[in-house]
């Protein structure tokens, strides 16, 4: 149709997008499964022995979750080097997604306090890269998510969520339910940025609780803080009856 423009010459990613989207509704034959989708598995399974042979000896240690969109300059990244430094001093290693923003900003807190900094990379189209300031030794590269988030749960003994988008939401929500269906230990979630967290736990109670779709108590399953020190305050004050070795 004249005055009609090809997507495709518009936005590149058009093309993989419609691609993906016709070969999820194509029949695949037989051999298709058995030299791409049964292999899969092996390559899923080689993630997972990777990460857990890497992760396994690390000790404690506390994920930070972020934006990598976030720039140095920005408060939420400060802040981000500020509790990472925090909280290496009193025994924990630091783990992210590896990448730039709150990533870069939580590896590089562990980095200044010379404590374990482990980053858990992601291949991505745009945005993800690694930061310098990850232990060579501590440093992987995922093609899966779901293995991926399975190491960010297995070896932490608590969250720090700062300002993000998607991922980090999905990273939230993931260590929430884990949590909240006993799946894994009650270890403390701190939120940071009471204004940026507001509208979403607003949600929580207006919907979700009204709802009947979380129980009252959920809404305990996490702390809000607006200041480096609280946030490290409370992954204390949670470990201060365990006997925590200072993971250097």
């Amino acid at each position: 149709m004249e005055g009609t423009k090809d997507e495709s010459l518009i936005n590149p990613e058009f093309d993989i997008n419609e691609t993906k989207l016709q070969n999820s509704l194509r029949q695949k034959t037989w051999d298709e499964i058995i030299t791409k989708d049964s292999w899969m598995v092996f390559k899923v399974m080689a993630e997972f022995v990777d990460g857990y042979e890497k992760l396994a000896k690390i000790g404690p240690c506390v994920s930070i979750f972020g934006s990598a969109r976030l720039k140095p300059e920005s408060k939420y990244y400060e802040m981000a080097v500020e509790i990472a430094e925090k909280i290496t001093k009193i025994g924990f290693g630091i783990i992210t997604g590896g990448g730039p923003g709150i990533m870069e900003a939580g590896n590089k807190g562990a980095f200044n306090a010379k404590g374990k900094s482990i980053g858990l990379n992601i291949d991505l189209p745009f945005e993800q890269h690694f930061n310098p300031y990850i232990n060579k030794s501590y440093s992987m590269n995922f093609d899966y998510f779901f293995v991926r988030k399975v190491m960010f749960v297995k070896y932490s003994q608590g969250f720090v969520v700062m300002p993000g988008g998607f991922g980090t939401l999905d990273e939230l929500t993931e260590a929430i339910t884990l949590i909240q269906t006993n799946k894994i230990g009650r270890f403390p979630i701190v939120l940071v940025g009471s204004e940026f967290w507001g509208g979403l736990l607003d949600w929580f109670k207006a919907t979700l609780l009204k709802e009947g779709m979380i129980a009252e108590d959920d809404l305990d399953l996490y702390r809000v803080v607006d200041t480096a020190d609280e946030a490290v305050a409370h992954i204390k004050a949670f470990y201060d009856k365990y006997a925590v070795n200072v993971n250097f």
